[in-house]
């Protein structure tokens, strides 16, 4: 089955994971018996939220998957490209180098963290990290670790895979700035709001690609 999405941006009627409309009871043709009209489609808004009155978009779909879950499936997936990643750089000095420098300053930290050496390795690992995100997302929402752990990215408005611009979106904010900027702090924002943010436990990334994680078979 294949993921691409149509040209005119619908979601294809064999997707799996598309959420299938509740069908109204047939009529007994007597004048009262008229449904109200269905209410409008769910507007996530700029960052994947939603008001308190608007229709649940997770009707219909898994329930989220629990945040240690999701930590634990990104830990695979870091290990699945790190390790090979790290073994072929050595014949090149390795991907992270090791200075003989023993100043502790801020400068010595940061010149031996982005040294030419360290940002073109950086680099490199930015493009295969945010390949294998964005391949294996618009494939069928599971990376090898999701897929482990049985989670998988939806679409918070109907539920679907995750096309290549959501894919390639939610990756690259993801890991730019886990990987050129600001790796720790990057990291505890998103943790932190795989715990606590209401109600679809969305990462920054998440809100990016206005994408949720849910629990799957």
């Amino acid at each position: 089955m294949s993921n691409d999405q149509p040209t005119s941006g619908q979601p294809p009627e064999d997707d799996p994971f598309l959420k299938k409309p509740h069908e109204p009871p047939p009529s007994s043709g007597s004048p009262y018996d008229s449904a109200p009209p269905p209410p409008p489609p769910y507007d996530p808004g700029p960052f994947g939220g939603g008001g308190p009155y608007g229709v649940d978009p997770l009707a219909g779909m898994p329930p989220l998957a629990e945040p240690g879950k999701r930590i634990l499936a990104r830990l695979i997936d870091f290990l699945i490209i790190s390790i090979p990643l790290y073994l072929i750089s050595l014949p090149w000095g390795g991907a992270v180098e090791v200075s003989d420098n023993n100043g502790n300053g801020v400068g010595d930290v940061f010149s031996q963290t982005y040294s030419g050496h360290q940002l073109l390795w950086s680099l490199i690992g930015l493009v295969v990290y945010v390949a294998y995100d964005t391949y294996f997302t618009h494939k069928d929402g599971r990376t090898l670790g999701k897929r482990l752990l049985k989670l998988r990215v939806a679409m918070l408005n109907d539920g679907r895979v995750p096309d290549t611009g959501a894919s390639f979106l939610r990756a690259v904010v993801l890991w730019l700035p886990a990987l050129l900027c600001c790796p720790c702090l990057w990291w505890l924002i998103n943790i932190v709001l795989m715990f606590t943010d209401k109600p679809y436990r969305q990462g920054l990334h998440d809100k990016a690609a206005k994408t949720v994680v849910v629990q799957t078979n």
